[in-house]
């Protein structure tokens, strides 16, 4: 029994860390980790696809399921986890979510083939999806609600940093060790995540009551969220027969009703009804999905159209400049802009920002300044758009369902992350070659533009919540959404 105390139960922090007033701070430090480790790998991995088709003897459809298994898998994983932390506390799940994906990504880097890749993949999935249904949850409820965006921007801050730093760490692991060291570098910083966030982050204050769980639910999401994701993939190349993506969406949209129809009648709902009922969560949650879409879609069209315009160095650097000015803005935009700004003035301005960047593409010469200029602009406009989308989100619910829907807004993530994937190659595809040879990108720039244009459209239409009445709305503080202070306490 006390084993089972200490494998099941969350421990406290030391009392010298409690009282720190720098604690919040800390266990925001910690979810960074599991924050630039998540966007680093989405990002690295591709850089070892053509080393593996060379040891595997295995064509690119054949070796693409390194990246999809994982994406299908961490997607279908992302709303069970939030449930199970939201019931047996975040902290715990967390911490056992470091644990797995540092033993998935050991196992990665000793696979002996690429079938075992590919499950290994499934491994480090699962502990992904741990870690990244409770980090929002982590940030926003181990801060002041006052600093609530200020620590989301933090924390995507580090996800910035991972994504720019991916194609370049990549290329240089595997050109001079391997492509295994991509996967054997997350080994020492999870063993750190994990001592830090046994001694810095803070236990659950309120647990949601859940006497048993929805597999059946969670069963008909990931069928659904699976078939989805399979039919953009397809969309986006994947070879598969020619019936398959439209069998694929039917069949996943058949298991979305039916997982609507189960979670009004279960009774403890995988999501909760309140969060199902509410317009301000679906609202935000498709700003999430259209933020990423548009965040993605230039990182796979760039490399494409620029062809052999420059190197493969050369193109990850200028690719870096749309994180690079992410990372800036998330970081910066308290220091800029008022207090008083709310999150919806702040969502519209960042998305304009966005689609004007993303416009000023389709007119500018193709040269590697303006690229970059136009990148820059993109990344600025999405740095100010999701920390305050996020916050907006957040702001929706009560404290007892913060992982379920801190999980949801990773799966709004990973499906934008995928449609932008899937838009991109299909419009390039409709467009044909320029006449230099290479895909013409102007119907590529003008669907993202139109994705990033479509985002301010939403974040107008978001009320505010002290408008709202009812649902998580009344369950939730009840603050406006304005953060009152912009410096770390």
């Amino acid at each position: 029994m006390f084993g089972d105390r200490i494998i099941l139960t969350e421990a406290p922090r030391p009392a010298a860390i409690r009282r720190n007033p720098r604690a919040p701070w800390l266990a925001v430090g910690v979810v960074c980790f599991g924050a630039f480790m998540g966007q680093l790998d989405a990002s690295i991995v591709t850089l070892t696809f053509r080393p593996m088709e060379h040891e595997f003897g295995t064509p690119l459809a054949g070796v693409q399921w390194v990246s999809l298994a994982y994406l299908l898998a961490l997607v279908a994983l992302l709303a069970p986890a939030g449930r199970i932390a939201d019931a047996v506390g975040r902290k715990l799940v967390y911490g056992y979510g470091f644990i797995v994906f540092t033993v998935g990504s050991a196992a990665c880097g000793l696979a002996p083939s690429l079938a075992i890749l590919v499950a290994c993949r499934l491994i480090q999935a699962a502990g992904a999806a741990m870690l990244q249904a409770n980090s929002v949850a982590l940030v926003t409820t181990s801060v002041p609600p006052a600093r609530m965006r200020l620590a989301l921007s933090v924390q995507a801050a580090a996800q910035s940093i991972g994504l720019g730093l991916g194609p370049v760490l990549g290329g240089l692991l595997t050109q001079t060790v391997g492509w295994r060291a991509v996967y054997w570098i997350n080994v020492p910083v999870g063993i750190a995540a994990v001592v830090a966030g046994r001694y810095l982050l803070p236990r659950t204050g309120q647990l949601s009551r859940t006497d048993s769980f929805d597999w059946a639910g969670a069963a008909l999401l990931a069928i659904a969220s699976t078939a989805l994701l399979l039919a953009l993939s397809a969309a986006a190349g994947l070879r598969l027969p020619g019936w398959a993506p439209v069998a694929l969406a039917c069949a996943g949209a058949a298991a979305g009703v039916a997982f609507a129809v189960r979670e009004h009648r279960a009774r403890f709902p995988l999501i909760p009804l309140d969060l199902l009922r509410s317009v301000r969560v679906a609202l935000g949650l498709t700003g999430a999905m259209l933020g990423y879409l548009t965040l993605f879609g230039p990182l796979v069209l760039i490399p494409q159209v620029l062809g052999t315009h420059g190197s493969e160095l050369r193109t990850g650097l200028m690719l870096s400049a749309l994180p690079a000015g992410f990372g800036i803005a998330a970081l910066s935009a308290e220091a800029v802009f008022p207090a008083s700004m709310t999150n919806r003035v702040r969502g519209c301005l960042g998305a304009s920002i966005s689609t004007a960047g993303l416009v000023m593409l389709i007119f500018m010469p193709a040269s590697p300044i303006g690229i970059v200029a136009c990148l820059a602009l993109c990344g600025l406009g999405l740095g100010i758009f999701v920390p305050a989308n996020n916050a907006v989100i957040m702001r929706s619910a009560a404290a007892g369902s913060a992982a379920v829907l801190g999980g949801l807004v990773n799966m709004a993530r990973g499906i934008g992350t995928s449609l932008g994937i899937a838009l991109v190659t299909l419009l390039l595809h409709l467009a044909g070659t320029g006449a230099a040879g290479r895909p013409d990108p102007v119907l590529a720039l003008a669907g993202l533009a139109v994705a990033a244009a479509a985002a301010v459209g939403v974040a107008s239409a978001i009320r505010p919540l002290a408008a709202a009445r009812g649902g998580p709305q009344a369950a939730a503080a009840r603050q406006p959404d304005v953060d009152h202070s912009s410096a770390f306490g």
